[in-house]
């Protein structure tokens, strides 16, 4: 349902799965919108440092421009069908991040080679911050794949048919959620490390275009990211969690 209103106690994952063009807003300000979805917008802009009435108006200003254009009405992810959701998750997200993975990993190498001489330790340190990521990650989207977005759709089935709901092997659906939002935790830990790391992805003055590139990559990476772990910890696991009935 549309917030009709947003102010210092809206959820910031509310106002983003409602107004998605806010993502951006909260992006620029370095807001956690994604594992950090259910904090206020008041105790979210404290945690980000940021002015709670300056990001209030700046919001507003987006919602302003997307009810404008019309982009308002059209439907969001918090009221389509849950396989829906799930495909879009697997098939965009999935497929982006195990091509983005495998694509900075080759730059990275080549980036550590050319300026290992000069950047060397930040790129190493870059290096294993990012190893661990994608070694967090691969199981991650494996798992939600295998196990648990299989079992959403046959639960959205089964309520569709009026049947009874299916069973899972680990309990309830509340399981393996509360497993991915741990490794959400974790990916979001990863990414604030290396835009730390890298001064926000500010290349240096003698950076090569693979050097650019690495960094292009990487804030592409962090943005999908963010995006993908909102849309399951702030939408798919609440509305799963609320039809299996354990809310």
């Amino acid at each position: 349902m549309t917030l009709q209103k947003i102010g210092p106690t809206t959820a910031i994952g509310d106002i983003v799965s409602n107004y998605p063009a806010t993502r951006r807003v909260l992006e620029e300000r370095g807001v956690d919108y994604c594992c950090g979805g259910a904090r206020t917008l008041q105790d979210a802009a404290a945690k980000a440092g940021t002015d709670m009435a300056a990001l209030l108006a700046a919001l507003e200003q987006a919602i302003a421009a997307t009810t404008a254009s019309g982009e308002a009405t059209k439907p969001s992810w918090a009221a389509e069908a849950l396989t829906k959701l799930v495909n879009h998750i697997e098939y965009t997200h999935h497929s982006y991040t195990r091509e983005a993975l495998q694509r900075i990993e080759g730059l990275l190498a080549k980036v550590l080679r050319a300026h290992g001489e000069h950047h060397g330790q930040m790129l190493r340190e870059l290096q294993t911050l990012f190893q661990a990521l994608q070694s967090d990650l691969l199981p991650h989207l494996q798992k939600e794949e295998q196990v648990l977005f299989p079992f959403i759709r046959r639960l959205e089935m089964a309520r569709l048919r009026h049947d009874e709901p299916p069973t899972m092997h680990c309990g309830t659906v509340l399981n393996p959620i509360r497993q991915m939002e741990t490794e959400h935790e974790a990916a979001g830990a990863a990414l604030a490390q290396m835009r730390a790391l890298t001064g926000g992805y500010a290349p240096p003055a003698d950076a090569c275009p693979t050097f650019m590139a690495l960094y292009d990559a990487l804030r592409e990476l962090e943005d999908d990211l963010h995006e993908h772990i909102h849309l399951e910890n702030n939408i798919l696991f609440p509305r799963s969690i609320a039809m299996a009935g354990n809310a």
